[in-house]
């Protein structure tokens, strides 16, 4: 015992304190789903990059990771941005907008690029963060208001 509270207390305390910061930092959830977003993106090029390996040559697969590449980017910026608005920034930034533009320019003037493959591996960030919302609205049901 430190003063007359036991070593339970100190853990059932820590444990409140550490549930009221996720209450405090209403931030936390979206990290965290930030976090399994970007992670389910590296997945999900992954697997597309291996399967396009398997049946497509080797421009494709490069145009395809290429394109996965500037995708996790554009969900990296989006993310940041999303982040600072309200406390920083009334509205969103541009910069995430560059990218696409930046990977159709590249494909269509460097001749190791294909256009559609390199289009196909940039989407792939959306299925990652359908797949994330589906996964975390299943396993945090939020009450409804009703």
């Amino acid at each position: 015992a430190f003063g007359g509270v036991n070593t339970l207390e100190i853990t059932i305390l820590r444990c409140v304190v550490s549930s009221l910061a996720m209450t405090i930092d209403p931030m936390a959830d979206y990290r965290r789903l930030q976090r399994w977003s970007l992670l389910m993106s590296l997945v999900l090029a992954a697997i597309a990059v291996l399967i396009t390996a398997v049946w497509f040559s080797g421009t494709t697969v490069l145009s395809v990771a290429v394109g996965c590449i500037a995708g996790m980017l554009y969900l990296l910026l989006l993310t940041r941005a999303v982040e600072k608005l309200g406390s920083q920034s009334r509205q969103l930034g541009k910069a995430q907008l560059l990218v696409p533009v930046v990977l159709v320019l590249l494909s269509t003037r460097w001749p190791l690029l294909e256009l559609l493959p390199a289009l196909i591996g940039f989407l792939i960030y959306k299925p990652a963060v359908i797949i994330t919302t589906a996964l975390d609205l299943r396993s945090n049901p939020k009450p409804s208001n009703a």
